[in-house]
């Protein structure tokens, strides 16, 4: 069954940038880095999953898909789950009809330290994910490396957003094909929007549509924006302020006992909220 979020992929026009910026985000180095291929990748452990940031590097087809896909700026792009039973899964998804790509190995060395880690995945079709690009991983081996980390530094995703213009599809994928856990169902006429919440591996997948705006039903999800939890927000609000950052003040969030801000820059134009929940 799929246990987690390996990672999510950011893709983004400049490497160095791209780390420069969420080095300062999460309060810690990347913990794997490679070039090959035509791109060039960062990967910044999160606790109960990974961010990874993808560039375009040199010449060739990947680094120009990349550059033609970030023409407009960097995006979320990418949903990475993790199985435990990769060859279970493929058979299962199969038989949900979701036409997943044959399994294939990959293999990564580290620039820094030419360390090696290797792993198996599928693909699942664009058409049959929303549009959304979607994998599912096995990993040999952990990439929970060992990182010198700060005071507020993130210590794990509390959600993606994902925007739909169609929440029954939604229900079906996640919930019925992919088989993560269906947490909530619920209307806020207030935010005149319905929230779709799904679990996987500690993380919420938060899928929403908005109620006051028309729309494609065969149109494309989107992954829109990012909320990190962290054990001490004060720290990370200091900390943010004193790297110079454009944030709001704390306040009170949505769900009770929770405290958020918004970091308005740094983030490559991707919409972020960082939080922290009081324990009960």
């Amino acid at each position: 069954m799929i246990t987690a979020l390996d990672h999510v992929v950011l893709l983004c026009p400049d490497i160095e940038q791209g780390m420069e910026d969420y080095t300062i985000v999460m309060g810690a180095d990347p913990v794997w880095q490679t070039d090959a291929d035509g791109a060039a990748t960062a990967l910044f452990h999160a606790g109960n999953t990974c961010l990874e940031l993808m560039a375009p590097s040199g010449s060739g087809s990947v680094a120009d898909s990349i550059r033609d896909l970030t023409q407009s700026g960097p995006r979320l792009s990418t949903l990475v789950y993790q199985s435990d039973d990769l060859g279970a899964d493929h058979h299962l998804m199969t038989r949900r009809g979701l036409s997943p790509s044959d399994i294939s190995p990959g293999t990564s060395v580290d620039l820094k330290t030419q360390s090696w880690t290797s792993w198996s995945r599928f693909r699942i079709p664009d058409e049959a994910a929303a549009g959304i690009k979607s994998f599912v991983l096995e990993r040999n081996d952990s990439l929970d490396r060992p990182v010198d980390q700060i005071m507020g530094s993130v210590s794990g995703l509390d959600h993606l957003v994902i925007n739909t213009p169609n929440p029954e599809r939604a229900v079906a994928f996640y919930g019925a094909r992919l088989g993560l856990r269906f947490a909530l169902d619920r209307n806020a006429p207030q935010w005149k929007t319905r929230f779709l919440f799904f679990r996987v591996g500690g993380l919420t997948l938060e899928v929403i549509h908005r109620l006051d705006q028309d729309h494609d039903s065969s149109a494309s999800d989107e992954i829109w924006g990012a909320t990190w939890a962290v054990d001490d927000l004060r720290a990370a609000h200091d900390r943010l302020t004193q790297a110079g950052l454009d944030i709001s003040e704390i306040r009170t969030g949505r769900k009770p006992g929770s405290e958020v801000f918004t970091l308005r820059n740094g983030t490559l134009g991707i919409p972020t909220l960082f939080i922290h929940h009081t324990p009960r």
